[in-house]
């Protein structure tokens, strides 16, 4: 579900009021365990994490004035999306992920190709999640990504 919204004070309003916390408390985790240099935006209509043009100025392959993605939260109709491209990029990675999900949590992990899907609010595994978020910093994110996905040279 994508909102129209342009701040982080918008975002939390106009999500369901039953997510909120646990949105905002996924953002910190997020946030305060991130390597620097990633910034911080409303990307797509949600919560993003980014590696800015003055970094990356190439962008992101699909949207070259777009800054190239890493990390994305958002609050879909049923459950709420955490995207993070490192998984889908990094096959290790992917692995230790999937390894260590059931020690951290009691539902069965549902996941896509860089989403994971977080159906119950009481069961997030934020220590996983500040554990796989501080893995890749933006150096090692813009390699991964070159590698994995060719985008045009300039």
């Amino acid at each position: 579900m994508q909102y129209e919204v342009s701040s982080l004070e918008e975002y939390f309003e106009s999500i369901p009021n039953e997510r909120v916390e646990s949105v905002k408390k996924l953002y910190l985790t997020i946030k305060e365990n991130l390597p620097k240099g990633f910034e911080e935006r409303i990307n797509y209509g949600h919560i993003g994490f980014v590696v800015p043009h003055s970094t990356y100025p190439k962008g992101y392959h699909c949207d070259p004035k777009s800054p190239l993605p890493f990390i994305g939260i958002a609050s879909q109709k049923n459950f709420i999306s955490l995207y993070h491209m490192g998984i889908y990029a990094d096959q290790k990675l992917y692995d230790w992920f999937i390894e260590e999900y059931p020690k951290h949590s009691k539902r069965k992990l549902d996941m896509g190709k860089s989403c994971i899907r977080l159906k119950k609010m009481d069961d997030i595994p934020y220590d996983l999640i500040k554990e796989l978020v501080s893995k890749i910093n933006p150096e090692q994110w813009i390699k991964l990504y070159e590698s994995n996905f060719n985008p045009q040279k300039e």
